[in-house]
């Protein structure tokens, strides 16, 4: 792939991405997959005006290796020196870069068990921490290509070539064109005024139907908005969050969610895949799973804490989308989920409720938003899918007709 075109990739995460600020900390959390990009992006970050620049690598075969030989106890003990670092991401607040480049099949045949308990410990601690810096930073998801998830795509061609491969469809769905900046500008543009359609509605439920047997009605919070595309932190820095990203969402409301959905897509989950697997609600709450492979996986998911088993999120995307149309499964959540319309378990997001910064945690999740130490997007979008809403005078609006927007 050419330098240049990776250069503008690196600029687009930065500016746009999280967009940063003269002196901001940054913080990227990437693989080993691809050491001259990060290096590149760190260039572009300090191009930005950041005033620092941290990497933190992972790599999937360590984290098995972790999970076989240690403890549960170990595996779950949080550090003095951990809760350190995380009081200085609170003081700091600096921008965080997540480059996404896992094996789907990576952490295949661990155990997901044990794995699920250590981090049950560890979230126990460190979720006070972390919901001091909800709403208060700006941060970015993007990705780039690991050869294991390359030859996972792209599964007849060589290694190199594969990867290759990936980074031009990588780059085509992230809108990295001539004037990216410019093209996110437009895009976001366009999000917003169909976020702000669904919010003049005022949408009490969403009603989906599939031929697939998908049958499904979800509700919503009275104070909750739809979001799309960019958002604002709380000390006011603009950011986008997920490059890329074809979705307006809304987090609906805990414990009002009734019918079954069928996913239309494998979900990658703990680096292992489930498949061909349906959910079913009564009171809010998954009642039932199941799924041709990786049942044990999906109910393990569920049970994680109380609020995984309820919605965290309802994101509706077209099915004639760019990422859809590429024509390639991504075994990845941050390009599956925009090709798809689809739904997240577990943690709701606070910034979807209206001026969510006068309220506590507290009273965001009385409200109704869910929460949980999990969030994990499955897709349910096909191209029959129909979704209506009701909306604040009782009226029934087309929302989807054969998967794609009716508005």
């Amino acid at each position: 792939m050419k330098k240049t075109i990776l250069r503008s990739y690196a600029k687009l995460i930065a500016r746009t991405g999280v967009n940063i600020e003269k002196g901001q900390e940054v913080m990227i959390l990437a693989g080993l997959d691809q050491p001259e990009f990060v290096k590149m992006l760190v260039e572009e970050c300090y191009r930005a005006g950041a005033g620092k620049v941290i990497v933190d690598w992972e790599y999937q075969p360590l984290e098995k290796l972790h999970v076989r030989h240690q403890s549960v106890k170990t595996l779950g003990h949080v550090e003095k020196w951990e809760e350190e670092k995380f009081q200085h991401y609170i003081d700091a607040l600096p921008c965080r870069i997540y480059l996404d480049s896992e094996d789907p099949d990576g952490l295949k045949g661990v155990n997901i068990a044990k794995m699920a308990k250590g981090r049950q410990g560890r979230y126990k601690v460190l979720k006070p921490y972390r919901d001091q810096m909800e709403g208060r930073y700006q941060w970015c998801i993007a990705a780039v290509p690991g050869k294991a998830w390359a030859k996972k795509v792209f599964p007849d061609l060589n290694p190199a070539r594969a990867v290759e491969k990936l980074w031009e469809v990588i780059l085509q769905c992230s809108r990295v064109t001539d004037d990216p900046m410019q093209a996110w500008r437009d895009h976001n543009a366009d999000l917003e005024a169909k976020c702000k359609y669904l919010n003049d509605l005022g949408v009490k439920e969403l009603r989906y139907r599939a031929g697939n047997g998908t049958d499904f009605s979800v509700g919503m919070i009275p104070q909750a908005e739809w979001r799309g595309g960019g958002e604002t932190s709380l000390t006011g820095h603009f950011f986008n969050p997920n490059i890329p990203s074809e979705e307006v969402f809304i987090s609906p409301m805990r414990g009002k969610a009734e019918g079954i959905v069928y996913a239309s897509m494998p979900l990658s989950y703990e680096g292992q895949l489930i498949e061909n697997f349906s959910v079913r609600f009564a009171g809010g709450k998954v009642v039932e799973v199941k799924a041709e492979k990786g049942e044990d996986l999906l109910r393990q998911m569920i049970g994680m804490d109380e609020g995984a088993a309820y919605l965290g999120e309802c994101a509706l995307v077209p099915y004639d989308s760019p990422i859809r149309n590429s024509g390639i499964l991504f075994y990845n959540t941050l390009f599956d989920e925009n090709a798809a319309c689809h739904l997240a378990l577990g943690r709701g997001f606070i910034d979807s409720i209206k001026d969510y910064g006068n309220y506590s945690l507290e009273e965001c999740h009385e409200m109704g938003i869910n929460e949980s130490m999990i969030h994990v997007d499955f897709m349910i979008g096909t191209e029959d899918m129909e979704i209506d809403a009701i909306d604040k005078d009782g009226n029934v609006v087309p929302v989807f007709r054969a998967g794609n927007w009716a508005i």
